[in-house]
């Protein structure tokens, strides 16, 4: 069984849900200016010009849901399904519009403080995403973004505001969201733009070790100010398979995870594993660390490990072979499993592999804080029938479950990913649903915004209720 205090939620984040850009005081981020449609994500290659709105385009995320708004009647939704903790995000913008004002916005403050008071009003626990994905234009434009150091200074100023403001109100704290995402997807991840001639390789890693000080620095100042706060990181995760048992394909899937894991290598436990070190020596990268920061690390480790699991990926070195499919996570089809409509492959089983392999690599309390199918639902005489993903998370859950009671893998909680519709972050489509509560809105933005509950609202409510015992 899964213990009597178990997490059991859904999650959300701040730039494909909350809406309100232009209010509040609120400032523009990179997750804003990502459009709908085909160049979605074009090439971030000089285009400084792109960090802006324009007429020609629509942006989902400058409306979303229109949670800003909506949050209380989405939360008192949530409390029916029985919901113990709410994943949620907070944008870096609404706090410092442009990142590195001497003063907060108390506006956005504000915010965030009733949207967690309603949260308590329901014995709701906030699970707060520090910076999922955004980064404020400004620190772009002016700073290169995460390329410069100056980040780390402006994310302290950014986490100590968030751990004094809102001790007591949130104890479950994210640093960054999925951050070997921004390997894969580094504008969206990260607001990465790079010049021309710039090595973008080396620009992505110099990026990602100066999150990973700032994640350091979060850890510290978060337990300085409050003893109680439990502060995770999180990773895109999903196991790679060897798609034969040719050794070079075996290899390539160990490559594979490891540079997946490399940067939760260092957050769980405090210093780059070797094989990153020779990676970065063949790179001729020599990453600038101070002893302060050095130390910090080291001795600011993370309290539990969150990941997203949508699906296993298989690795090949076979020329041969589409390896191609998936999302940002390319690999070769796995002719063993299923597939959603958007090609993503279904694996149940491969959830409980992954829970082992990060459990017996870190042996830290794990934390699932994504999981879901992205479907097309539909309103047929009043109802939304989503059996498929009621199947979905059932065969998904009963893995989870023998991780738990077979396994002993120690796990905190479970939050389905888009609880409620939102904006999908990979095509910017609302037709791409994954929520148990449907939003009327279209891929262009247009509806009534109203919200209607699914068939899988009163199933996730049951397994809520019996605690994972009724499936």
């Amino acid at each position: 069984m899964f213990p009597d205090n178990f997490l059991w939620g859904g999650a959300t984040a701040a730039n494909q849900c909350e809406g309100g850009y232009n209010e509040g005081n609120r400032g523009l981020a990179n997750v804003d200016v990502i459009p709908h449609g085909k160049d979605r994500f074009p090439v971030m290659l000089g285009k400084m010009k792109m960090l802006e709105l324009d007429d020609t385009h629509y942006y989902p995320a400058l409306n979303g849901i229109d949670f800003y708004h909506h949050y209380k009647e989405d939360l008192a939704l949530m409390a029916e399904m029985g919901f113990k903790t709410f994943r949620m995000s907070i944008a870096w913008t609404r706090i410092f519009p442009n990142g590195d004002e001497e003063k907060p916005n108390e506006e956005g403050l504000q915010f965030y403080e009733d949207v967690f008071k309603e949260c308590k009003k329901y014995g709701i626990e906030p699970l707060v995403t520090i910076t999922h994905f955004d980064c404020p234009i400004h620190l772009i434009k002016k700073y290169g973004g995460w390329k410069n150091y100056k980040l780390v200074e402006f994310y302290k100023k950014l986490v100590t505001v968030l751990f004094t403001r809102y001790k007591g109100l949130v104890h479950y704290w994210l640093t960054f969201n999925e951050i070997n995402m921004i390997l894969h997807l580094p504008f969206m991840g990260a607001g990465l733009v790079f010049e021309k001639g710039e090595d973008e390789e080396t620009s992505k890693y110099l990026s990602a070790h100066h999150e990973l000080i700032a994640s350091a620095w979060a850890t510290k100042i978060g337990h300085e100010i409050d003893e109680e706060n439990k502060i995770g990181c999180m990773m895109a995760a999903g196991d790679f398979y060897p798609y034969c048992c040719k050794p070079e394909d075996v290899w390539e899937a160990k490559m594979k995870d490891r540079e997946n894991m490399m940067f939760i290598d260092v957050q769980a436990r405090g210093y780059y594993p070797n094989y990153a070190k020779k990676k970065f020596e063949r790179m001729g990268l020599n990453l600038p660390l101070s002893k302060e920061d050095e130390m910090v690390m080291k001795e600011n480790t993370v309290d539990f490990i969150s990941f997203s699991y949508y699906s296993s990926r298989c690795a090949t070195t076979l020329e041969d072979v589409n390896n191609s499919v998936g999302n940002a996570f390319k690999g070769a089809k796995n002719p063993y499993l299923k597939a959603s409509e958007w090609g993503w492959q279904i694996d149940p089983l491969g959830l409980r592999i992954t829970m082992n392999t990060l459990y017996d690599r870190y042996q830290k309390p794990l934390f699932i804080v994504e999981n879901g199918l992205g479907a097309k639902d539909e309103i047929i005489d009043g109802k939304i029938e989503d059996d498929y993903r009621i199947e979905y998370l059932r065969e998904h859950i009963k893995e989870m479950k023998k991780a738990v009671e077979e396994d002993g893998v120690e796990l905190w909680g479970y939050t389905p990913w888009g609880c409620i519709d939102l904006v999908s972050a990979s095509t910017g489509e609302m037709s791409k649903r994954y929520g148990m509560i449907y939003v009327d809105l279209d891929d262009e933005g247009k509806g009534s915004f109203k919200r209607y509950k699914k068939k899988s609202f009163d199933w996730y409510k049951k397994v809520i209720e019996t605690n994972g015992e009724e499936l």
